[in-house]
């Protein structure tokens, strides 16, 4: 069983938030989570659901920003996220800059050296994680969701499309939708995955969707006064492509509302409550 470090420990909203370190086969370095046990789990198993945070986040940030452990108390759902990439792995160039590298994993599984070396983040999360938090911790093996924002997003929805048998439900705050379609994922994708663009529908929520991959049902929100909408996120990408393909998505665009944790904090409740219905 791996050894855990636990880095700090909170009492909040009857339940209990932790932050950990530990020793990941997979990635080959220490890596960092944190974990939200909401009252409900003192008695019984409870539903799971993985946040993938976006870039330059920390597995702290959408514990502290987001408020999302009150509807989780409310919902007896127990919250997990994870760091979004490994961190001094000694690769030349890794913290140049911010949209790539440190903090920036994409939450895919690079084939490129030196990436491929450490920044193996899709098996991380639905491999060694998973695996960590069914037997560590009171969480639902057979209940488990997934969503995320932006990079966070993005992974999200690639992870439930590519491991429909691991995630039952699947919500994203503004996604990057299509990112071979966008300056971040085309640099992602090219670093990580190589210059043959065969290789990167697989990581492609689009893409995926396009090529007959399908969920159950998908929540996004949007914000309209987004900075990195018309650049970046492509929704409508997305949102063409579940047309066509019968994919069932609920996509809803904010007045106001930009990229940041004041949106997710807005409507954190509504996803909650989105993944305990549909997780049962």
């Amino acid at each position: 069983m791996t050894t855990l470090e636990t880095r700090s420990q909170h009492s909040c909203f009857g339940g209990i938030q932790s932050f950990y370190q530990h020793s990941s086969g997979i990635i080959g370095l220490p890596m960092r989570f944190s974990v939200y046990q909401p009252p409900q789990a003192q008695y019984q198993r409870v539903p799971v659901v993985f946040f993938l945070a976006g870039l330059t986040c920390t597995e702290e940030t959408f514990m502290i920003k987001a408020g999302a452990q009150h509807y989780a108390a409310e919902y007896g759902l127990m919250l997990i996220s994870m760091d979004t990439s490994p961190r001094q792995t000694g690769i030349a160039g890794e913290t140049d800059d911010w949209d790539f590298g440190a903090g920036a994993g994409f939450y895919l599984d690079a084939t490129q050296p030196p990436w491929s070396k450490h920044y193996r983040m899709e098996s991380y999360i639905t491999q060694e994680l998973r695996r960590i938090i069914i037997d560590q911790f009171p969480a639902d093996p057979n209940h488990i969701g997934i969503f995320g924002h932006s990079m966070g997003g993005h992974g999200a929805l690639t992870l439930a499309l590519r491991h429909p048998d691991l995630f039952r439900s699947v919500s994203a705050f503004a996604p990057i939708c299509a990112p071979m379609q966008c300056p971040w994922g085309q640099k992602a994708f090219r670093n990580y995955l190589g210059e043959d663009q065969q290789n990167w529908n697989q990581y492609d929520a689009t893409a995926l969707i396009r090529d007959g991959r399908h969920v159950p049902d998908l929540l996004i929100d949007q914000g309209l006064d987004d900075q990195f909408l018309a650049q970046q996120l492509y929704p409508e990408a997305l949102e063409k492509a579940c047309r066509e393909a019968d994919q069932k998505l609920t996509l809803r665009f904010h007045s106001g509302y930009d990229h940041s944790y004041y949106f997710i904090s807005t409507f954190i409740g509504e996803h909650l409550k989105y993944h305990q219905e549909q997780l049962g």
